[in-house]
């Protein structure tokens, strides 16, 4: 809570919450609620989400009716894409689909903004060990801060229990990462977080969380929990 009341009093309207609508943006969309009236959050809606996480969206806009919250869509839809670089991009270059759907979609997003919010945590992935509440992203010239960077996952699961918050059911079915659903597969219970995404290739990130320059690496990279208690 200090790390989000920092961040709204240090930037107020121009931070925004990108928000993926898992576990952790249940979480951060309920702490932000109590801090700000006027707080912005953007979903990356690359049209190829599960059909839960869309219903997920519409209960949490009933539930908190304050929150600006606006879908973004990539230059291309799934159909324009598929004639544009191939059907099913997913499937052959998984990077440049998280590109073109993903990564640029928020880059334009946040060219009007200074700082942004992301529900990341260390524990996700080796990845993210090094994140820390406040961060300099340079992928996107921003400010990107993390205020659940330091929680585990059943201090996530907790939280919703005892707010009695709505959540993805996917959850409940083995995925603790829930992304596209081409690309998002249930995981074994122990198993990392996030060995569920882009099965058989060596990709464990989308691209947006993973500092450098925006332009994608053009070639192919093959090769826990219940919510509900």
């Amino acid at each position: 809570m200090d790390v989000l009341k920092w961040a709204f009093q240090q930037y107020g309207e121009q931070i925004i919450y990108a928000c993926s609508f898992g576990a952790e943006g249940i979480v951060l969309i309920d702490l932000i609620s109590k801090i700000s009236t006027k707080a912005k959050v953007v979903f990356l809606d690359t049209g190829l989400h599960f059909p839960e996480t869309y219903e997920l969206i519409e209960r949490v806009k009933n539930l908190y009716p304050n929150i600006q919250l606006t879908k973004v869509t990539p230059k291309w839809s799934v159909q324009e894409q598929a004639e544009r670089v191939g059907d099913k991009l997913w499937k052959t270059d998984p990077n440049r689909c998280c590109y073109f759907r993903k990564v640029e979609p928020l880059q334009r997003t946040l060219t009007k903004y200074e700082a942004w919010i992301s529900g990341i945590r260390k524990e996700q992935s080796l990845s993210r060990q090094k994140t820390e509440y406040i961060n300099k992203d340079e992928k996107f010239q921003k400010i990107k801060i993390c205020p659940l960077i330091h929680w585990t996952w059943e201090d996530v699961l907790r939280y919703i229990q005892l707010n009695h918050l709505p959540y993805n059911p996917l959850h409940d079915q083995g995925f603790p990462s829930i992304g596209c659903a081409p690309c998002t597969l249930p995981v074994e219970s122990g198993a990392d977080f996030r060995s569920g995404r882009w099965k058989g290739f060596a990709k464990t990130e989308c691209g947006i969380h993973q500092n450098g320059n925006l332009v994608f690496n053009d070639s192919s990279q093959r090769k826990k929990g219940n919510v509900g208690g």
